[in-house]
């Protein structure tokens, strides 16, 4: 008997994990080819892979998000355009940048501050003044025109008053701008959650704010960065009146351009430190063909329902890369598959694992409330409609009213349904409005994943309402 040699080990480890997962189908043609090109791998050392798992995660870590983003360069060109016209020519500017969350916003925002900084203290040193607020920590307009002070003062040493009042910073803001702009400085304003600054009672804080950079005695710039798409819509009209209506949309990508964009990632370049020619051939080769398939496109259209932001697709990706087999060097479908699993676990998908079947029939019973218009509702209702799906099918699944009671305050203690008014009422819990903890897509994957769910149960979901 030959002794079995690296080589002949790599080959028969290539053929079986091909033949587990069904990535070669040996067929005719082309098809064939690709087999053989697998299964003739030369073997290559375990630094060599490591060295390419290396590099990708690294790749994944630094400023790979902007590589997905399909209008990147060009927002971060406009957003450059914006801030060179109003520090060169001395003018004032307002902007907003809107877009689903994690789509590239503040991070194409950083990236141009990085070049403005560069550029301007080269050329006009202490030429820029930035103050940045966050809706989500200065939720009134005093707390708000407070921290503006308080970052002027930092900014020219002055001292902060913490007892000033809302008129003394307002007046305060007023004289800094001048000065600034007297001293040819530019004041840039960075609002984040814009559209919590839009929700204050009178919106004092924006006015105060574009009123004053209506004067030509200031020199300021304010971008509001939010998720809304109508956070323009929110202002009030003597706001709006005062705002340049500048917006700039960060689009997330489609699921069929992600197909061509995400192999770019993965792909191992020829000059890289990676010095086996034929093993980042084959690797480059074998990831296009994954992408290309049917099944990736699936996965990749399952990802994009629950959540299109870039953050999401590069931890997607992260995972594939650290579920390669170091004694294969070679992505498979598999590692895909077990990298959506590992981004679809959820607390709530736990949960529903584990719920009895009247519990199902009572989450499904209020999921077809909701596709009724009717967001809230209380057990009676939910009872109701649980009674009017039986006696429509006549499924031997009818509990007494005490017993669906019992299932409907444990989907309470569970959390997958809550009260209304996040409390309980002095009234009877049968009588107390809830609402639904639970996604539809969450419901269906746990009606999928439930051992004890009747198929009459998936087919009422399934039905045409929910659609």
């Amino acid at each position: 008997m030959e002794p079995s040699s690296p080589s002949r080990k790599r080959k028969y480890a290539v053929e079986d994990e091909c033949n587990r997962i069904g990535a070669v189908q040996v067929g005719p043609g082309a098809d064939q080819r690709k087999a053989a090109s697998l299964i003739q791998l030369p073997s290559v050392e375990s630094s060599v892979v490591g060295k390419a798992i290396c590099l990708l995660r690294s790749r994944l870590c630094n400023h790979a998000q902007a590589h997905i983003l399909p209008d990147a360069q060009d927002n971060k060109r406009k957003i450059y355009e914006l801030f060179s016209e109003t520090v060169r020519n001395g003018c004032n500017n307002s902007i907003l940048l809107l877009g689903p969350r994690g789509c590239g916003k503040t991070m194409s925002l950083a990236q141009v501050l990085n070049k403005v900084i560069a550029e301007v203290q080269e050329e006009y040193p202490e030429r820029l003044c930035f103050v940045r607020l966050s809706g989500l920590l200065h939720a009134d307009d005093y707390s708000a025109l407070r921290e503006i002070a308080r970052q002027l003062c930092i900014e020219h040493r002055l001292v902060f008053s913490k007892s000033a009042s809302f008129d003394d910073n307002s007046q305060f803001l007023t004289s800094m701008l001048r000065e600034c702009a007297l001293s040819h400085k530019t004041v840039v304003f960075i609002l984040d959650d814009f559209d919590l600054f839009a929700q204050m009672s009178k919106q004092k804080l924006l006015y105060n704010l574009l009123n004053t950079m209506q004067s030509k005695e200031a020199q300021a710039l304010v971008i509001g960065v939010s998720c809304r798409l109508d956070a323009d819509q929110l202002l009030e009209k003597r706001v709006r009146s005062r705002f340049s209506h500048r917006k700039i949309l960060f689009n997330p990508p489609l699921a069929d351009e992600l197909q061509k964009i995400l192999p770019e990632l993965l792909i191992l370049s020829t000059d890289s430190s990676i010095v086996d020619a034929k093993y980042v051939e084959e690797f480059n080769c074998v990831t296009q063909d994954i992408f290309k398939s049917k099944e990736m496109g699936e996965i990749l259209h399952s990802i994009m329902a629950v959540d299109v932001s870039p953050r999401h697709l590069l931890n997607f990706l992260f995972a594939a890369v650290c579920t390669i087999d170091r004694n294969i060097g070679l992505f498979s479908l598999s590692n895909f598959k077990m990298a959506h699993a590992i981004l679809r676990r959820q607390n709530k998908l736990e949960s529903l694992r584990d719920v009895s079947v009247l519990e199902l029939y009572l989450l499904v019973s209020m999921k077809r409330l909701e596709s009724k218009e009717r967001e809230i509702y209380n057990f009676n209702t939910i009872f109701k409609e649980y009674k009017s799906l039986h006696d429509s099918h006549s499924t031997c699944d009818l509990y007494p009213q005490e017993v669906c009671q019992r299932a409907f305050e444990n989907l309470l203690e569970r959390q997958l349904i809550m009260f209304a008014d996040g409390r309980k009422s002095n009234i009877g819990i049968e009588f107390c409005p809830v609402k639904l903890l639970v996604s539809s897509y969450e419901l269906e994957e746990g009606l999928k994943s439930s051992p004890v769910c009747p198929t009459i149960l998936r087919q009422w979901f399934a039905h045409e309402e929910f659609k």
